[in-house]
């Protein structure tokens, strides 16, 4: 992983499988000196509240003056003060009719609000799950992988992060495995069809009153398009503006919601919903390219449907509200480009290549992300920390550690992509969290696998389901694709947020955490 500028970090979504090869590297460590920790924790939140409310704090003073002054004044002083300010009375009208025009134009040009009404994930059906031994068994039993590729799945299998429920399609189930079109379209009707029921019965909103439908799946594109099937199933109105994307990778679910807000902008009192999915069916690897191996053990079954809306009457019920999407893209660069490859290996077999220098460019693209994103987000007691840093480096040319921005003081809850292990691992390290900030990108990964661009909203579903989300709190989806991509969306809870009827985790959150084997 590349490391430099505000943060070490790890990618995500291919991103995710790529952590699991990545070569670590192992620094000893000293115990702390907790006294010192301690006391510059406390040090560091009194300088936090002191910026925070400088400007209060500044007020105060002028206050006191200003009631002394004012006590010391007679009835002379007094009328004289009054004629003064019948002189500016004027100017004060002329102000005021400026100030008032200004707002109204103000009002009517500022960008409309988005609310996240509601959302649901997929939870498949018990008979799809893939239990180490059952998955290992079937690759066995396929005769498609010779024993070093047998061991090279087991082994990624068994530092994965993954738990013993995750689940695969019904084609994978059969052996021999059954990657047909017409599967492969049944594994995504399942998926959606499932996830938009239960948003619309949650909702209680109908699908003639959707204006706007996004569908992101980055492997498969079948005509007519995912977005139309949507369409046909339910019967949607047909003005709709509908999109469906494609190739875009594990972060194309935070460039759908990017996409559905500007839409939202244009379009007055619409609903939007945007669908994140991805396939497995024809996109499971027959092959023994090592690098092309390690989708299979890592992606799993998954997909989420999200309702969005610009009616300010749904302020009330609606649970968050979006406040900052920032997109980063590194397609320039030809390895950033070619990190995250779907080819054909030397026997003609279909699979994702994951290069080698994947988390380094991750991490190149989540540096890029978060520079833009921490002036609009941090509060200003970090930025003046950072930048201060940053100035003393260059005068003492590089000799100076950067100061990494403490992202806690911005958001309360952080949903990072369930690429894999490696991945949480370091942005947990290199972003300074605590273990209970990733622990829902953790129990997501054990629980569902790495579920591709729906993967954040699965562990937002976590957050909600174990009664964390709290009026005002703020919420930090990261998402890594290939492209190479890194997008960040930030959401605020309207209010204290319950998990929805018939939500991915109502089965299972009472054994959630669990640990996790090193």
């Amino acid at each position: 992983m590349d490391q430099g500028g505000p943060a070490h970090v790890a990618g995500g979504g291919g991103a995710g499988a790529g952590g699991q090869v990545g070569v670590r590297i192992h620094q000893s460590r000293r115990l702390p000196d907790f006294l010192q920790s301690v006391n510059l924790k406390y040090v560091k939140l009194g300088y936090h509240y002191l910026i925070t409310n400088l400007l209060t704090l500044c007020f105060i003073p002028l206050i006191i003056v200003t009631l002394i002054e004012a006590s010391r004044m007679d009835l002379h002083g007094l009328r004289h003060l009054w004629l003064h300010l019948q002189y500016i009375l004027v100017g004060f009208i002329i102000f005021s009719a400026v100030l008032v025009f200004g707002l109204t134009v103000y009002i009517m040009t500022r960008p409309r609000p988005v609310y996240l009404v509601d959302y649901s994930c997929y939870r498949p059906p018990d008979h799809l799950k893939a239990p180490y031994q059952r998955f290992m068994d079937h690759s066995r039993l396929t005769k498609d992988f010779d024993e070093s590729s047998l061991e090279f799945q087991r082994k990624i299998l068994e530092r994965s992060g993954l738990g013993e429920e995750t689940y695969v399609p019904e084609a994978m189930h059969h052996i021999p495995p059954r990657p047909s079109m017409a599967a492969a379209r049944e594994e995504a009707e399942e998926v959606m069809y499932d996830a938009l029921d239960n948003l619309f019965a949650n909702a209680n909103v109908k699908p003639k009153e959707i204006g706007i439908l996004v569908v992101n799946c980055s492997l498969f594109n079948p005509t007519p398009s995912l977005s139309a099937m949507i369409v046909n199933k339910y019967k949607l109105r047909g003005n709709i503006r509908s999109y469906n994307l494609g190739g875009m990778g594990c972060s194309a679910g935070v460039i759908a919601v990017d996409l559905a807000k500007d839409l939202l902008q244009i379009h007055r009192n619409t609903y939007a919903v945007v669908v994140s999915t991805e396939n497995i069916t024809q996109n499971w690897y027959f092959g023994n390219k090592k690098s092309m191996l390690i989708p299979n053990c890592l992606f799993r079954v998954g997909g989420s449907a999200v309702l969005l809306s610009n009616k300010a009457v749904d302020r009330r019920r609606a649970k968050y509200r979006l406040v900052h999407v920032v997109r980063t893209h590194k397609g320039a660069d030809d390895k950033a480009f070619r990190c995250v490859y779907q080819e054909q290996d030397d026997q003609g077999k279909t699979g994702v290549s994951l290069s080698k220098d994947l988390m380094a460019i991750a991490g190149g693209a989540l540096k890029t992300n978060i520079t833009t994103l921490g002036p609009i987000v941090l509060p200003i007691s970090e930025q003046l920390l950072f930048f201060s840093s940053l100035a003393v480096k260059k005068l003492l040319n590089g000799n100076v550690k950067p100061y990494i921005p403490d992202f806690k003081l911005a958001f309360d809850h952080f949903c990072i992509h369930a690429g894999g292990r490696a991945v949480i691992d370091e942005l947990e390290k290199n972003l300074q969290l605590l273990p209970i900030h990733v622990e829902a990108s953790r129990m997501t990964l054990h629980r569902f696998g790495n579920t591709s661009s729906s993967s954040i909203w699965y562990e937002l579903a976590y957050t909600e389901a174990k009664g964390r989300m709290r009026k005002g709190n703020r919420v930090w989806q990261i998402a890594f694709g290939s492209g190479f991509k890194c997008n960040s969306a930030v959401w605020e809870a309207l209010r204290n947020v319950k998990p929805s009827h018939n939500g991915p985790w109502e089965d299972s959150i009472d054994k959630y955490p669990v640990k996790v084997d090193s």
